[in-house]
Parts: C-alpha cells; sequence; structure tokens
C-alpha cells in the first residue's frame, strides 16, 4: 500500500495553488490519476518519484517511510525502485534502442524480450532521432520496464500510439506487470487506458483537493 498524505505549492494554468493529496494507492495494482491539465497530475508523479518534495506531509510505502518533511526523511530516487515515462518520454540522443535498455540492464536475453515486447527488435540499432513518435514512447516505457521496477509511474503513456499498437502493447504489458509484482500508477485524460484491468482512479476533482 502505498500511502500519500502531502502538501505542495504549485503554479498552473490555475494559477497559484496548495496541492493538497491525502490518500493510498494499492500495491500490484494499476491506477489512473484523472483531471484537468494543470491540475497537478505530472507533480505528483513526480512527488512520487522523489524528484520533486512537497512541502509538508508524509509518503510510506508498504509501511516504509519514502518522505517525513518533520523528520527529514526523503528516500532518494535510485532508491525506491521506480520507473518513469515522462510525456517527452526523455530519451538519450546519442544513444541506440538497445543501448537505452542495456543503461538499465545487463539480462541481455531481458532485453531482448522487452524488443519483441514493444515490436522493436529490428530498431534495436537505430538512435531516438531516427524513430518515430510511437516508438519513441515505446522505447521509453521498455526502458522503464528494463529495472525491473516495483513501482511504476507513466505520464500520458500511450498518447503517441494508434488504437491497435496500443491494444496489443497493453495486452502484452498486463501479464508482464503481474509477473514482475509492478504497481503501476498513470495519468490520462483517457478512460480505458489499461480497460478493465485499470481497476482504480484517483479523481482531481479540483485544484487544491
Amino acid at each position: 500500500m502505498i500511502k500519500i498524505d502531502i502538501i505542495k505549492r504549485i503554479g498552473g494554468r490555475y494559477g497559484n495553488f496548495e496541492l493538497k493529496v491525502n490518500t493510498a494507492f494499492h500495491s500490484n495494482s494499476i491506477t489512473r490519476i484523472a483531471g484537468p491539465s494543470g491540475i497537478g497530475k505530472t507533480t505528483l508523479l513526480k512527488i512520487l518519484a522523489g524528484l520533486i518534495l512537497p512541502d509538508a506531509g508524509t509518503i510510506t510505502v508498504d509501511d516504509k517511510v519514502w518522505f517525513d518533511k518533520e523528520e527529514k526523511i526523503s528516500k532518494e530516487v535510485q532508491e525506491r525502485q521506480i520507473g518513469f515515462v515522462f510525456q517527452d518520454y526523455a530519451l538519450f540522443p546519442n544513444m541506440t534502442v538497445k543501448a537505452h535498455l542495456k543503461y538499465g540492464t545487463d539480462d541481455l536475453a531481458y532485453i531482448n524480450r522487452l524488443l519483441e515486447f514493444g515490436e522493436m527488435a529490428h530498431l534495436e540499432n537505430r538512435l531516438p532521432k531516427q524513430l518515430s513518435g510511437g516508438q519513441q514512447q515505446r522505447l521509453a516505457i521498455l526502458r522503464a520496464l528494463s529495472t525491473k521496477p516495483k513501482l511504476l509511474l507513466l505520464d500520458e503513456p500511450f498518447a503517441a500510439l494508434d488504437a491497435e499498437l496500443k491494444l496489443r502493447f497493453i495486452n502484452k504489458l498486463i501479464p508482464l506487470l503481474a509477473e514482475q509484482k509492478t504497481t503501476v500508477i498513470f495519468a490520462s485524460h483517457h478512460d480505458n487506458e489499461f480497460g478493465e484491468h485499470s481497476g482504480y482512479v484517483f479523481n482531481f476533482k479540483s485544484y487544491g483537493n
């Protein structure tokens, strides 16, 4: 169980406001964060990753403290065992597809499995600039999976994929997540990204709540 009770002062399309979140996310499950643009979905993902620190509050994961403002505890990003897929993918421009995956693991069999899984084996020697937007997005997801993260954070993860490819990709992704017991929290404007597998939804009903 991921328990989060935090306050973060941020600015967005709604002006400056306090992002207040007090909720829990189920482990080994898929949860969608819903809400309009600029309301704090990406900020919440970055807070969970440790890339942004709250101004107050606590975060615990499976009863282990990741953040406690009063106790001055903040677990390092590298210690959180997270995978993060950013909206802009954040790929390394000078690294090939395969090199991106080698960055996360030395397990060649697993790398090849991910390449087949993402339908990118024939692209393993290409650089990001030689890939389409959808291919770059798939690579970003595969790179995040390469470390076998316990927590996978996805920000609009399938926006660049057409409907048919997205369905194929998700149908292969779900068993892998179950096999590795990965908790997934993702931000999306779409209701059915993971279909019936997305069992939980966390809604930002209004900013500051």
